[in-house]
């Protein structure tokens, strides 16, 4: 089971966040699905990170997710990925810039039955929000 739950990251990275292809959720999502970390104006649901895909397209059209370790063990796979995109879109009220972000992401997905019941999320927003320019570099 190991293997598959890396595989199920994977495979959600690849297509979900890399192409886009928002019908992915479907078949790796419950429909109960909870997640624990909420953007505002967004529900923590199914549809609600079918809305967060989207919405992150829109404002990186050329993003990419790329997985750099997983860890999986009985029902739960933690993933530590980079995300690197260009602000060419709006994004939560933030006109485009222009500028390309490089920022980490850690995700613990909760799995039954093959599909995603609860997601746990930490990402580097700080680092994202200084490389838009929208925060003063520290130091």
């Amino acid at each position: 089971m190991t293997t598959d739950l890396k595989a199920m990251a994977k495979r959600f990275n690849d297509e979900a966040f890399n192409k886009g292809n928002v019908d992915v959720i479907d078949e790796l999502v419950a429909d109960d699905f909870v997640d624990h970390q909420e953007l505002p104006g967004l529900e923590p649901t199914k549809e609600g990170l079918k809305n967060f895909t989207k919405l992150f397209h829109q404002a990186f059209p050329d993003m990419k997710v790329e997985m750099i370790a997983a860890v999986a063990e009985g029902d739960e796979v933690w993933v530590h990925s980079q995300f690197t995109g260009t602000h060419k879109g709006e994004f939560m009220g933030i006109p485009a810039t222009g500028k390309t972000v490089t920022f980490a992401m850690f995700d613990r997905v909760k799995v039954r039955d093959g599909k995603a019941v609860e997601h746990w999320g930490l990402t580097d927003d700080l680092g994202m929000m200084t490389q838009l320019g929208l925060v003063p570099e520290m130091g």
